[in-house]
């Protein structure tokens, strides 16, 4: 498992893999399934219908590793135009956006990206909703930190992402548990080295259901990210043991994977004084879809199965 998780993130940043997988045929059609499309109208109608169900919507556009600040200018534009236009559709309530660093210009220079994520900020507070900062490598979650501390003395709304395969997760959450703040709890999807991350899906699992304990028994709002039948079990009871009301918390999906649990974790088509938790999907659009794909890939071998044997068809 851990071999091929190493070598679907290696075919992330694989130009002849990239090359060979967007030109595939019928490849657009199974992207389709985990990617709204490649426009902000592709993304608000990926919105509008999970809404519509009685989701909610994390949007994140898809790009990363910026290098360039005419790049990142770009990026910040994109995102404010998103939010006015979830404005204008009335959808802040129920769609929020997800913001990678390192698209804001984080490699370039840390104060260019916080600047970045102020303006974007500011921005969904305009238009009622929040941001939540996606925690990449594990060579920038110390930046990460430090920027989202920073925004969060002007934006306490902003939310954070803790990665539970870090060694250093439990620590995080720990910190991250106080009143007011939103924390995301994934199990991770990115290479690092033995000293820092947990190598093995038994490791990560035990480190997820930790840090569960800890964001349950906070006094924050946690996010809990995972598709993951045995810890879905296990955060419903944190939920029962912690006495935590349905809109405390909330578990998020990845777009395209398990919607039937989506929607009976949301309790949709049950009386209203039946109503489940919160649930939201994460919704990512853009052209710079290729290396998120690969990582959900690494992530979760039934995707990889399931993409295989679409481009396998040949009819």
């Amino acid at each position: 498992m851990a071999v091929l998780r190493q070598t679907m993130l290696a075919a992330s940043r694989s130009e002849g893999v990239r090359k060979f997988v967007e030109t595939a045929p019928y490849t657009r059609d199974v992207v389709r399934r985990f990617i709204a499309g490649e426009t902000i109208e592709d993304a608000l109608r990926t919105t509008g219908v999970l809404i519509d169900q009685g989701l909610q919507v994390t949007l994140d556009h898809l790009g990363e590793d910026t290098l360039h600040k005419v790049q990142a200018d770009a990026v910040v534009t994109s995102y404010v135009t998103l939010l006015d236009r979830l404005a204008a559709a009335g959808r802040g309530r129920k769609a929020e956006v997800s913001v990678k660093l390192s698209a804001l210009g984080q490699a370039i220079d840390e104060k260019l990206a916080l600047d970045n994520a102020r303006r974007i900020c500011q921005a969904g507070r305009a238009a009622g909703t929040t941001i939540t900062l996606d925690m990449e490598e594990h060579t920038t979650v110390g930046s990460t930190l430090r920027i989202l501390s920073q925004l969060r003395a002007e934006y306490p709304e902003t939310g954070a992402v803790i990665q539970a395969y870090l060694r250093r997760a439990e620590e995080y959450c720990a910190e991250l548990a106080y009143q007011g703040s939103r924390v995301r709890l994934c199990k991770g999807a990115y290479a690092a080295p033995e000293d820092v991350a947990f190598g093995s899906r038994t490791e990560v699992d035990r480190s997820y259901v930790r840090c569960m304990k800890v964001l349950m028994a906070g006094r924050g709002y946690p996010m809990l990210a995972t598709h993951d039948p045995r810890l879905i079990d296990i955060a419903g009871a944190l939920a029962v043991l912690s006495d935590r009301a349905p809109d405390s918390f909330e578990y998020q999906f990845l777009l395209g994977i398990r919607p039937r649990e989506q929607l009976r974790l949301a309790g949709l088509g049950a009386p209203e004084r039946e109503r489940g938790s919160v649930v939201r999907v994460y919704v990512p659009y853009g052209q710079e879809w290729y290396g998120y794909m690969m990582r959900r890939m690494a992530e979760r071998p039934a995707n990889l199965g399931f993409f295989l044997r679409s481009l396998a068809t040949t009819s």
